[in-house]
């Protein structure tokens, strides 16, 4: 291309130089009509000249034709190709640079586009597998925190049931500690009264003890009189004897003042009897009053202590009420938490859904583009893979080597740590292998059992460490 254009300029330069040194001949000849003879001389020489510089004008630009063709039309109906193939998403026509020109600089440039474009969308493509093998994970994290957040709902609703009563037992405990307290101050007071009764009791019978002492005195001294009485009623007898007929009535009425000193002797002598039988039964009277009343006054101080223990089992159960009643509030907050949480839970379960229809979405758009890196998607899968398997066992030798640092651990209970290594970096990536096997490889990617029901054993230890 280079070369006809500087054939075709050095030719234009000729035919140039060729006609100012022509012109420049005629105008030395001076007068028009040796100009004209000359011409009509020269015009067969002229033609011929003009002829070969039209010839080869003309081959030269057929060439540059050609060349512009070959060299620029040719490329850009291949570039246009690419370009149409890129805009309809196929990547895998491999572009070929066949000059080094400025055109050759494009093809180039629009190699690396594509080149970039491949490397875009596959990590594109990688990032949305992982995007959606998370989201999924989430969705199934979500899924079993839901359910456990529900049986906790229930739990709690039944534990505040459980308080509701709790509550009404203790708080009719409660009142029957009161009643008891009032019934045990009413037998103590009853108690009180009845030990003051008892001492009233003790101090007439010792009362009735002194009264019957003084009568046993004065029986004393009826007694004494009656045996004067007789000793008189002798010495009238005697008297009246020495009297003779005289003294007969006196004797008589000496011997009913000796029968009736007699009687007043037998009666003085009984009435002392039942006298001193009734101290003694007024004395034995007293000292079983005096027993009862010591028995009064430890039912007294033994009602006096019931009453004190009701009135500290009242407060007790007044307090216990009172704490079972802020128990039952903490039950009733925790309740409303993990209703909240639930809710939470659902939300972010919309959120993961939505997250999986927009990876799905840009997936679509994404596989609009078809390009030779399958391997590199299956060679990223077989990565993730491998990052599991490298966290499973890691996972694996940590519980190997828990029971020498925390002690026994129960033998069936395995340990559920596989939600530990979804954070474990990737250090080192798999050679690229075959399609089909990377395919068969992404699709075994392990998961974390967040379901709850592979492990049943260890679900509250799942729970714990979530």
């Amino acid at each position: 291309m280079t070369f006809c254009i500087a054939a075709l300029m050095a030719l234009t330069v000729a035919m140039a130089g060729w006609a100012l040194y022509y012109f420049h001949g005629l105008l030395a000849l001076g007068s028009g009509d040796k100009v004209l003879r000359t011409l009509q001389e020269q015009q067969s020489t002229f033609n011929i000249v003009l002829t070969i510089v039209l010839v080869l004008a003309v081959l030269l630009g057929l060439a540059a034709i050609s060349y512009f063709f070959r060299r620029v039309v040719r490329p850009l109906g291949d570039f246009a190709s690419y370009f149409d193939a890129i805009a309809k998403g196929d990547l895998t026509q491999r572009i070929r640079v066949l000059t080094a020109n400025e055109i050759g600089d494009l093809f180039e440039s629009l190699g690396r586009m594509q080149e970039s474009l491949v490397k875009t969308t596959t990590t594109v493509r990688l990032g949305l597998e992982e995007i959606h093998a998370g989201a999924q994970e989430i969705a199934q994290g979500n899924t079993n925190i839901s359910s456990r957040t529900e049986e906790q709902a229930a739990s709690l609703q039944q534990t505040a049931a459980s308080m509701e009563q709790l509550a009404g037992t203790v708080r009719q405990n409660a009142d029957n500690a009161q009643q008891a307290n009032q019934l045990a101050a009413t037998a103590s007071d009853v108690a009180h009264r009845g030990g003051s009764a008892v001492n009233e009791v003790v101090a007439t019978m010792q009362g009735i003890s002194a009264s019957s002492n003084k009568i046993s005195d004065i029986v004393g001294v009826i007694d004494s009189i009656a045996f004067q009485t007789n000793i008189l009623a002798l010495n009238a007898a005697v008297e009246a004897a020495r009297a003779g007929e005289q003294g007969k009535g006196f004797a008589v009425v000496a011997a009913e003042v000796r029968a009736l000193a007699q009687r007043s002797a037998q009666a003085a002598r009984e009435i002392t009897a039942l006298i001193e039988d009734s101290v003694r039964k007024v004395t034995e009277g007293s000292s079983q009053v005096e027993r009862a009343g010591a028995t009064m006054q430890e039912i007294v101080d033994s009602v006096r202590r019931v009453t004190d223990i009701m009135g500290e089992i009242t407060a007790a159960t007044i307090e216990q009420s009172s704490g079972i009643d802020q128990v039952n509030r903490a039950v009733s907050q925790m309740d409303e938490t993990t209703q909240y949480n639930a809710r939470l839970v659902e939300q972010a379960a919309l959120a993961s859904s939505g997250l999986s229809e927009q990876v799905t979405k840009v997936n679509q758009a994404i596989g609009f583009f078809r390009s030779p890196g399958t391997e590199v998607i299956d060679v990223s899968a077989r990565r993730v893979a491998n990052r599991r398997n490298a966290s499973a066992s890691s996972s694996d030798s940590e519980q190997r080597r828990s029971p020498s640092l925390k002690g026994s651990t129960p033998a069936g209970k395995p340990a559920s740590t596989a939600t530990k290594g979804l954070s474990a970096p990737v250090k080192a990536a798999a050679p690229a292998k075959a399609s089909a096997t990377a395919q068969d490889d992404s699709q075994r990617l392990l998961r974390p059992d967040l379901s709850g029901k592979q492990n049943s054993a260890s679900s509250d230890d799942d729970w714990e460490e979530f």
